[in-house]
Formats: C-alpha cells, sequence, structure tokens
C-alpha cells in the first residue's frame, strides 16, 4: 500500500472546557477521496483549520509527504503541495474572477497579493487561471466580478483557486454547497476525475455526492472518528446511522 500523502496522527485541540479535536487520527493515500462527515458541531472546521495551518493543535502529528509540519505556517504546508479551497469571501468583491486566480497562481510563486501590475499582464499567470477557470466550469464568468457571483459560482471559484496552485493534495470544504442539481453532478464527475491527478480529502454535507465519489469516508462527531471505512461499511454502521446518517434521512 502506498505512503499516505496526509497523515494525521493523535490530534487534540482544546477551548476551555470544549474538546474540539480528540486524539483524532487520519490518512489520505494517493489517487483516493476520503471524505469527512459529521454534524454541525462535530469538529470538522476545527481540523480543517489545523491540516491548513490556520490552527495551532495542542497535541498530535500531522504530516504532508512524509514531513511533519505540525509547527509549519500555512505557506510552508502549501509548498509542500497542500492546497485547499479558498475562502473568496475574504477577497475583494470587486475584483475579476480571472484576477482572483491569477492571485492564487502567483502565490504558488511565492508573490501572494503583491505586485498587481505583473499579475494583470503577465500572460502565463492569465493562461494558468483561466486553465483552471475551464476545469471548473468558470471560464466564461472571468470577467464578472466575485460580487456578481452566485453562491454555487463562488464554491467554483475557490476550487479553481486551490487548483491554480498545483497542489499535490487537495482539502475541500463543501464544495457542493450551493450548486444544484446540474451544479452538483457536474462538481461530482470532476471530482472523480481529479483525484487520478491529486487525492482529495473532502468535508461535505451532501450524502449522495459523498457516497458516489469517497473510496473511504470517516465519521466525525464530538472531535472524535467514530467509524472509519469504505461507503459499504459506513452505510451499514449502527453507530453511524444513529449518529449522523438517521438525522440526514
Amino acid at each position: 500500500m502506498a505512503d499516505p500523502v496526509l497523515e494525521i496522527a493523535g490530534l487534540s485541540k482544546r477551548y476551555g472546557a470544549l474538546t474540539a479535536t480528540d486524539d483524532l487520527s487520519l490518512t489520505l493515500r494517493p489517487g483516493e477521496i476520503h471524505a469527512l462527515i459529521g454534524p454541525n458541531g462535530a469538529g470538522k472546521s476545527t481540523l480543517i483549520g489545523q491540516i491548513a495551518g490556520a490552527i495551532r493543535p495542542d497535541a498530535g502529528t500531522i504530516r504532508i509527504m512524509g514531513h511533519d509540519v505540525t509547527p509549519r505556517s500555512i505557506a510552508a504546508r502549501a509548498r509542500l503541495g497542500l492546497g485547499r479551497s479558498f475562502q473568496i469571501s475574504a477577497l475583494a468583491s470587486d475584483l475579476s474572477v480571472l484576477a482572483h486566480v491569477r492571485i492564487a497562481a502567483q502565490a504558488r510563486e511565492g508573490g501572494a497579493f503583491r505586485f498587481w501590475a505583473p499579475v494583470r499582464w503577465d500572460a502565463d499567470l492569465r493562461e494558468a487561471a483561466m486553465t483552471a477557470l475551464a476545469r471548473v466550469g468558470l471560464a466564461d464568468r472571468a470577467d464578472a466580478t466575485v460580487g456578481a457571483l452566485s453562491h454555487g459560482e463562488r464554491r467554483q471559484l475557490e476550487v479553481a483557486c486551490a487548483l491554480a496552485l498545483h497542489p499535490r493534495l487537495l482539502l475541500l470544504d463543501e464544495p457542493m454547497a450551493g450548486l444544484g442539481l446540474e451544479g452538483t453532478e457536474a462538481m461530482t464527475r470532476f471530482l472523480a476525475d481529479l483525484k487520478h491527478e491529486m487525492p482529495i480529502l473532502l468535508v461535505e454535507h451532501d450524502m449522495d455526492a459523498v457516497f458516489e465519489l469517497a473510496d473511504r469516508v470517516s465519521v466525525l462527531l464530538y472531535g472524535r472518528i467514530i467509524a472509519s471505512g469504505t461507503v459499504e461499511e459506513i452505510r451499514a454502521d449502527a453507530a453511524v446511522r444513529e449518529a449522523y446518517l438517521g438525522e440526514a434521512h
């Protein structure tokens, strides 16, 4: 079996009396989609923040491509190949869709949010940005401002920004949210193909999409993984059905 590209061991995070992450361990292996599901308040956002580097765990380790990144910055993790969906709402709503993805492409080269003129005129960055937009179905919205996008289109833009970083593994937080039936079906097909280029840790509430896409599923409840296995194993797990799936259906 191939070595994990992402390996989390014994991760814990407390906020006072609240245990947000409780001795949590999981892996992401090449060529797979590992879905992380759980009800609201299960600790998914805290876990994502710890993997990305925005939240420092109290205990445990996070390894990317075999490197211990637990004390490392967001930028250092990105340089090792971790890509995650951008929070578009944190960026400028009056900038164009294309500009946002070009900024992401520039960040891969270490430029981040500086040097606006080169970003605007660099043909290579434009080509990389347009390629990413085409892959998520937003090429025809390149000149639109982010403020003019629907919620679902913003989710597609987040994925495009992540792809512009050319990651070796991808962390996606609810990419189906707000897409509608047609958009969800298109995103599902896209992610099914994308996993052959880079493994994906997928946080998603759309259970139909999860069960269609995931090679493995881990169920998070009160900061602890209560079950992990194939889709068939998770469907059949009585504790999972009681804690989560029964609520969803």
